[in-house]
């Protein structure tokens, strides 16, 4: 008679198996089994969790829950002696260790966009202009909104303040251009808090509007330099790849005259990370031959594109060149539109 051991995941083995069924735990051998001098079919009790095994198929929460915990400690600990394991080969090669892998990162892993930049502000780049900016506000601003207005326009050179005093904008563009003004800048406000921007290039556009927030005046930011000098400032456009980004980072670089005075050490930086923009605006410190500080002058603001218009502002005609559309658009995490 053969000799039969019984199995913890089925009844037998192999016979009283269900058919298309695998069992890891039956391991045959051709020693003979225990107490029969014949040799014959023997066991292993080595008892192997199945192939397929999940912790998610655990049903006890406090068993799911200690099982989860020791799996990810043990790819911590796989992970480290893996991280070790690799700089001691590079410690080995020295110069012939092999170049250190890129983390995958949001940034690194967006998708591509195959739009490519176009020359709407060609004049600008070609010197045949000169920036002169008009600066503008809602109606009625109140005392928050009126400091921002004049804090930016000591950063922007060749710049001048209207307040419009209930003037619609279509009124205010022909004057504009008629005073040979290149730019138009509108701040709009809610509950005395500045929350919008609109950025209009003259005479032909485009127009741009963006949602404006964390607003941070010069008397609310910590260590803070002294205030701006009129010396021209460098411009920094960051991250502005896109056909999209390329129309907007060249509308934001069209605001400062093309060459910059680098005697007032002063820096004008628009940093787009996650189709937020970042503006911040230093001063370099020459701390020695060989050291270099900034020290932020302020105002600080972030924007956020939401749509793009031909020609100048019109609300009620205008034709959009972009509309952000947040549920349609906003499907991806690593798809980004500047």
């Amino acid at each position: 008679m053969p000799h039969i051991i019984y199995s913890a995941w089925g009844s037998t083995c192999p016979a009283a198996r269900p058919p298309g069924s695998v069992n890891n735990s039956c391991k045959y051998s051709d020693a003979p089994a225990e107490g029969h001098g014949a040799p014959g079919p023997s066991l292993e009790q080595d008892v192997l969790l199945p192939p397929t095994f999940s912790v998610s198929e655990i049903k006890n929460k406090q068993r799911h829950h200690y099982m989860f915990l020791k799996l990810k400690q043990d790819r911590r600990r796989e992970k480290l002696a893996l991280k070790k394991k690799r700089k001691k080969e590079r410690v080995a090669l020295g110069d012939k260790a092999p170049p250190k892998p890129v983390p995958k990162t949001i940034e690194n892993q967006r998708e591509h966009d195959e739009t490519t930049e176009t020359d709407e502000f060609a004049p600008y780049f070609n010197k045949q202009t000169t920036p002169k900016i008009l600066i503008t506000t809602s109606d009625r601003p109140r005392g928050r909104t009126v400091k921002f207005t004049e804090q930016l326009s000591s950063i922007i050179p060749n710049s001048q303040v209207y307040y419009r005093r209930g003037l619609a904008l279509k009124k205010i563009i022909p004057q504009c251009i008629a005073r040979d003004f290149t730019d138009l800048i509108v701040l709009n406000e809610d509950r005395k808090v500045p929350n919008g921007l609109i950025l209009s290039h003259l005479p032909d556009g485009p127009t741009a509007h963006f949602k404006m927030s964390n607003v941070r005046l010069r008397k609310e930011m910590k260590r803070k330099g002294k205030d701006p000098t009129e010396h021209q400032p460098e411009v920094i456009l960051n991250n502005f790849t896109t056909r999209l980004g390329h129309s907007i980072g060249r509308m934001f670089a069209s605001l400062v005259p093309h060459e910059p005075q680098f005697t007032g050490r002063q820096v004008a930086t628009f940093h787009n990370q996650w189709d937020y923009i970042f503006f911040r605006f230093h001063r370099y410190l020459f701390k020695s031959e060989k050291r270099v500080g900034i020290q932020e002058l302020g105002p600080r603001f972030t924007l956020k594109l939401r749509s793009l218009q031909k020609g100048t502002f019109d609300s009620k005609y205008g034709e959009y060149e972009w509309v952000h559309k947040r549920h349609e658009m906003d499907t991806s995490r690593r798809k980004f539109h500047l």
